[in-house]
């Protein structure tokens, strides 16, 4: 081994030591939790339904050429494609695979009546007519394209988790719909309350009886521009607010976030930066305006910081080596690598994800750690599965999902345009605690992650009429019972292929 290679090695455990050593010292890393679960990251992901990613898991078509993936044996089965859905599909065309060389493709309809409509009263036969791409300037022309699908041979990285993990195939996007009412659920499980931000022009196309029902920017964003550009700022509490008032450390760690340049206090944002993916910019309280960098790398996940809980990715990585990771951590890739079609792809999404998670194994937060992989929103692709509709709504300017039956009837005082759950979303649970190979099918939707939160550091709900209180419990993927956890290094997957290159052993619990 050279020489080079030697101090490399020597430099990382000494920093892992460094990092271990801070995080026994650190007080704020011993905030009660109810389960084993002390540290949790959520990777927010973009626009990809169930049945794209997992329709016909576990069986891959192994083409010569393209990564290969053979379940292990045991494997349990999905709610995923039949025989007859792949060749008697009621939509008027059917599924149908798409090769790895056909990673980047369109944008699709994810419209919130466009979604609805495509599920036609639960029969889910037509998203051809109502999710197909509006445009399709700048990527590739395929026909049908809402009834594509990628196997194992694409995202072989993420079959590959739920081969030594767990992961729901019953897990709803809250609502129907676009990206910033996903990310809205997600940290506070409430659309509505929204009014116009200082100096916005109409919000009308955008929000309807107080609910977000389409992308908006967030008031509270100095790279917003709301005199071009509609803004919103939401009222009521978020998962943000709870955490901080229980002095739980937490971040929103998103990869544009950091301005190209900053003039006399303002900054200009990047060219790939959305400001739709960071949702605690919606809520004063929960804003960093100018994108303030943290005082210190102590500081980050703390009340104290000038940041107030928005970072870069980079802050994220610089918290976890300096043994200051916050307990609870959302992280929201580069725009490059989300797997948002045409912004992004499966093998850029599949490059972020492994090195993400390769990484975090290997730090010594890893044995009390669960790590959450889940998306914004369907992006219009097929799913065979129409959630219960238990958000109701009876807007008949908005709501198509029953025909004229709208979205269901509103019990009295509760908010309309918020009809859901919505399609159903890729959910997958790493962590030395998770199930082995398992498939969880309790309903949940994304405010299940909300619950989760809540529920192991005491937190309560939000109150109002934030859809938390009726979420589904996610702790049927993990298994707290036995005396046996694997070891702490785990999975460790090609970033490139996705393929395995170390697999587990198993150590006794302490």
């Amino acid at each position: 081994m050279n020489f080079k290679r030697v101090c490399a090695i020597a430099t990382t455990i000494a920093i892992w030591l460094i990092a271990a050593s801070n995080a026994s010292a650190n007080p704020l890393n011993f905030v009660q939790t109810n389960t084993p679960i002390k540290y949790l990251v959520v990777i927010f992901q973009e626009n990809n339904s169930f049945d794209h990613y997992f329709g016909t898991y576990p069986k891959a078509a192994n083409p010569a050429g393209e990564p290969a993936f053979t379940p292990l044996p045991g494997t349990p089965g999905v709610n995923g494609y039949t025989q007859a859905l792949l060749t008697q599909n009621q939509n008027s065309a059917q599924p149908f695979r798409l090769d790895r060389s056909q990673y980047f493709t369109c944008d699709n309809d994810n419209h919130y009546s466009a979604e609805q409509s495509a599920y036609d009263n639960g029969l889910a036969d037509k998203f051809v007519e109502f999710t197909s791409p509006t445009s399709t300037t700048g990527c590739p022309d395929i026909a049908n394209l809402p009834m594509g699908y990628y196997d194992g041979n694409t995202v072989t990285a993420l079959w590959n988790y739920a081969q030594h993990y767990a992961m729901s195939d019953n897990f709803f996007g809250t609502e129907y719909g676009t990206t910033v009412m996903g990310h809205l659920n997600l940290v506070s499980g409430q659309t509505n309350g929204a009014t116009a931000g200082p100096g916005s022009i109409s919000i009308k196309k955008d929000v309807v009886n107080g609910s977000v029902i389409a992308n908006i920017d967030p008031a509270w964003d100095d790279c917003s521009t709301p005199s071009t550009s509609a803004t919103i700022q939401m009222s009521g509490l978020n998962i943000g607010n709870l955490l901080s008032n229980a002095k739980v450390t937490w971040g929103w760690f998103y990869g544009d976030f950091t301005p190209a340049s900053v003039s006399g206090g303002i900054p200009t944002c990047t060219a790939n930066y959305d400001g739709h993916y960071d949702p605690f910019l919606y809520y004063q309280s929960t804003s960093n305006p100018a994108h303030l960098p943290p005082s210190t790398v102590g500081a980050i996940g703390t009340n104290a910081d000038q940041a107030n809980h928005n970072y870069a990715l980079t802050d994220f990585w610089n918290a976890v080596h300096a043994g200051n990771l916050p307990q609870v951590s959302f992280l929201k890739a580069p725009a490059t690598e989300t797997g948002h079609p045409d912004t992004s792809d499966p093998l850029s999404e599949q490059q972020f994800l492994v090195n993400t998670i390769n990484q975090l194994q290997q730090t010594p937060f890893w044995s009390q750690m669960a790590i959450m992989i889940t998306y914004d929103d369907s992006d219009g692709w097929y799913d065979h599965v129409m959630a219960p509709n238990l958000s109701p709504s009876s807007d008949p300017a908005n709501d198509t999902l029953a025909g004229d039956l709208l979205c269901g009837s509103v019990p009295g005082g509760a908010p309309n345009d918020r009809c859901g759950y919505g399609p159903r979303l890729p959910m997958l649970v790493i962590s030395p605690w998770a199930k082995d190979n398992y498939v969880d099918h309790a309903l949940t939707d994304q405010t299940s992650i909300l619950r989760l939160i809540e529920d192991n550091w005491s937190l309560g709900t939000i109150g109002g009429d934030s859809l938390d209180a009726m979420a589904g419990s996610l702790l049927g993927l993990f298994d707290f019972s036995t005396n046996v956890q694997r070891n702490p290094n785990h999975l460790t997957l090609d970033p490139n292929t996705g393929e395995v290159v170390s697999t587990p052993t198993t150590y006794a619990r302490n």
